[in-house]
């Protein structure tokens, strides 16, 4: 690794989150539901509570983000929250964002706004996004919250993880309403929230023609269920024409699949590729979003590629019933968050295949998550904590910069331990969490280890060019 590292002018250090996961105050008697709330009343999940109780604490919160190095904070302005009912817009809620992001740039924290982080007001129907209208409605939406917080934000992710919204909620089950192998809806489900991307873009471009505006992706070895959305973005500022569009698709998957390594489990890869291959054909690939593209007055809808850097080989996250993890034996036949594998080489690969010319590199989420049940913390099995995680992975951001990988964002998932979709059990945080005793905040992270001092000392040695802080 070369000593003669600087960051480029601008980079921004942070940690993501999200207001359903943080702020508390959901889907309880008197509170704003979301397309959650039925699944929490009828105890398929874990209550979200309080959360981390962002919303009355926020902060103290800011200030422990600042104190971690952070010069960026990524959040989501709710729209449960905000429209509580259907036309009926809460203004003190809107208040209240307008103080947070007012109390971020108090403390030097530039805000990265989600519009759409997972959820939606109840009201819309857990099926929202297979309604027809549903792109012009959540463009609605963000013309609502452009209005109402466009003077304290210049940096937007529209809808975040599209593709893992579709998979999680028509072909896994794991979110609301559960269906599982649906590859109609998922796909619809994709088509139409691209397509709300699109129609975002332009809503937020009319009013803040400077602003810079993306969505992200979880990176997927499997080229349909990732890439491919981005490239559909991006194939008119290519110069692909409408009709030339599936073979141009086409091309770009051979080479993403070309610069892949070869998977651990070959097998499942190939079966999974062929599946993808069959569900979402290239030449007719996602109607409504294209049409939404060609007929934009922007001839690309996106200011920066954004990716959410986990575990991107596909088959890894398919396992046996029955398999060992941190604290017992998991039957679900999928890998537990906390089972992750690290995967640094990785990283700077992933950041090289999203690389787009002429346009910027946002990592707007990595993490390492380990489990906690009943105030109990287990080891990872493999034996990593969250400081030789920070350390490894961005040093592995740092190699993709240095091949030539115009890197300029970075945040860290998560600030502290917070609700994971369902469940307390999975734990991000910088800052460890003790549920048990009353949302007692530790300096250290769930494991032991200053992960937030360690994340400072990397971030601030970055910024002054020593890499040192990386070995």
């Amino acid at each position: 690794m070369a000593e003669d590292f600087r960051l480029p002018d601008g980079f921004r250090f942070g940690v993501a989150t999200a207001g359903f996961q943080i702020e508390g105050g959901y889907n309880g008697p008197g509170e704003a539901a979301n397309n959650w709330a039925q699944w929490e009343a009828d105890g398929r999940v874990e209550p979200s509570g309080v959360a981390l109780d962002f919303w009355n604490d926020y902060e103290h919160q800011l200030d422990l983000a600042a104190a971690a190095g952070c010069d960026s904070f990524r959040l989501s302005v709710e729209w449960a929250r905000c429209e509580p009912t259907e036309g009926d817009l809460d203004g003190d809620a809107i208040d209240r964002y307008r103080a947070i992001l007012d109390a971020c740039h108090e403390r030097g924290l530039e805000p990265l706004v989600t519009f759409h982080h997972f959820t939606h007001p109840a009201w819309l129907g857990v099926d929202f996004w297979l309604d027809t209208d549903s792109p012009d409605r959540f463009a609605e939406w963000v013309a609502v919250a452009l209005l109402a917080f466009g003077d304290r934000c210049h940096n937007w992710v529209t809808l975040n993880e599209i593709n893992i919204y579709a998979l999680q909620t028509y072909l896994t089950g794991v979110f609301p309403p559960g269906r599982r192998f649906d590859v109609a809806a998922a796909v619809r489900t994709l088509d139409h929230m691209l397509a709300g991307h699109v129609l975002a873009y332009e809503v937020v471009k009319e009013q803040q023609p400077d602003a810079t505006v993306t969505t992200n992706n979880f990176p997927f070895s499997v080229y349909e269920i990732d890439r491919l959305l981005v490239d559909v973005l991006l194939a008119r500022g290519e110069g692909v024409g409408r009709d030339q569009l599936g073979a141009w698709l086409s091309d770009r998957r051979a080479d993403y699949y070309g610069r892949l390594p070869e998977p651990p489990h070959r097998v499942t890869e190939s079966v999974l590729r062929r599946w993808a291959q069959r569900s979402i054909r290239l030449e007719q690939a996602l109607p409504r979003a294209v049409h939404a593209i060609y007929e934009s007055p922007h001839a690309r809808s996106l200011d920066v590629v954004a990716i959410d850097y986990y575990d991107p080989t596909t088959s890894n996250h398919i396992r046996l019933p029955g398999h060992r993890t941190a604290g017992g034996r998991n039957w679900l036949p999928a890998r537990m968050l906390w089972d992750d594998p690290p995967d640094p080489d990785g990283f700077t690969r992933y950041c090289g295949l999203n690389h787009q010319p002429g346009l910027d590199l946002w990592v707007v989420e990595n993490g390492l998550c380990n489990r906690v049940k009943h105030g109990r913390s287990f080891p990872r099995a493999d034996g990593w904590d969250r400081v030789r995680y920070l350390r490894e992975n961005l040093a592995a951001m740092v190699r993709a910069m240095q091949g030539g990988t115009p890197v300029t964002g970075y945040w860290h998932w998560c600030l502290a331990d917070n609700y994971e979709w369902g469940s307390y059990e999975p734990r991000f945080g910088l800052y460890g969490i003790d549920r048990e005793r009353g949302l007692r905040w530790s300096k250290l992270d769930s494991m032991g280890a200053d992960a937030a001092g360690t994340y400072k000392r990397i971030a601030d040695g970055l910024r002054a060019g020593d890499l040192s802080v990386l070995r």
